[in-house]
């Protein structure tokens, strides 16, 4: 199995990485500007679960011959529509394109563009940056992707993709739910991303100001609506979970997003929150505090643009 992978910053480079250190055909599209740095210095993970250097594969969009067997989507959800005449070199008739972004919305514009056939769903659970000089710093010790059959059929092609994901050092699993593990997902990352950027500061110092914690309850309590009135009814457990993690006092949880904002990048504001706001007030639920972070995020938004 031929596995390219887009992009090789944190969560590409790493995952594709560790495939790539226990011998997978493991190939990555880049840009072009940074091809002579990781022919340099290759692609060098730093990480709790044991460290690892590899000299990759690359390629270009336009230095693609034929297509490969899995295309693996690890951009921005805000660079999606940019990336796709890139991968459409790459994207034959049996292809499988793997996307790990954030939302649900990439769904939509993976399969009107490439079919409903070639896209799988997948979660990936990963905290990673790159460091100041161009590393992947894993920051927690979690490292999984999930993936599967839109509606949940377990497919010869499935069974491949596993059998190629097993055993590379990070935590794999086929599943015949992923819809509702992206729901899942989706509800923890924005629940966390939405806190952490309105407040700005991590989940234990909301948790110890005054009013903080209840803030977070009750944004909490938002988002689970919306995932509720969308036929993805979160568990009690998972509900009392996140709300357990996200209200901790003396917690360093940040949110990829709310790190970004602080460096003055972009952000996944309309992927994330905006996209969940719209789909909650079109399903009649009342978002004031949702609303309130989309708009705030909006601001920083379009002073980038400015």
């Amino acid at each position: 199995m031929r596995l390219l992978v887009v992009g090789a910053g944190a969560t590409g480079g790493y995952f594709g990485g560790r495939l790539a250190a226990v011998g997978r055909d493991v190939t990555f599209l880049v840009r072009s500007a940074r091809i002579p740095h990781l022919r340099e210095h290759g692609i060098q993970i730093v990480s709790p679960n044991g460290n690892a250097s590899i000299t990759p594969k690359l390629v270009t969009a336009d230095t693609i011959t034929s297509p490969y067997d899995v295309v693996l989507l690890t951009v921005k959800a805000f660079g999606l529509e940019a990336s796709l005449p890139d991968i459409a070199p790459a994207v034959g008739p049996q292809t499988i394109i793997f996307p790990v972004l954030n939302g649900m919305r990439h769904l939509d514009i993976l399969t009107a563009r490439f079919g409903a056939e070639a896209v799988i769903g997948g979660v990936c659970k990963i905290a990673a940056t790159l460091d100041d000089h161009g590393r992947i710093a894993q920051l927690a010790k979690f490292h999984e992707l999930i993936y599967g059959e839109v509606d949940g059929a377990i497919t010869e092609r499935m069974k491949r993709l596993d059998a190629f994901m097993q055993g590379a050092g990070f935590d794999a699993n086929l599943s015949p739910q992923i819809v509702r593990e992206m729901w899942e997902k989706w509800l923890f990352l924005a629940s966390l991303g939405a806190i952490t950027c309105l407040m700005r500061g991590t989940i234990g110092e909301i948790a110890e100001a005054s009013g903080g914690a209840d803030f977070a309850r009750n944004l909490i309590g938002e988002i689970a609506a919306i995932v509720n009135a969308c036929s993805h009814k979160p568990g009690d457990k998972l509900l009392g979970e996140i709300v357990t993690s996200l209200t901790a006092k003396g917690s360093p949880l940040t949110s990829s997003m709310y790190r970004d904002l602080q460096q003055g990048n972009r952000i996944e504001a309309d992927q994330i929150i905006g996209d969940l706001l719209a789909r909650g007030q079109a399903k009649g639920v009342s978002t004031p505090l949702l609303a309130t972070v989309y708009a705030n995020l909006c601001v920083y938004q379009n002073r980038l643009n400015a």
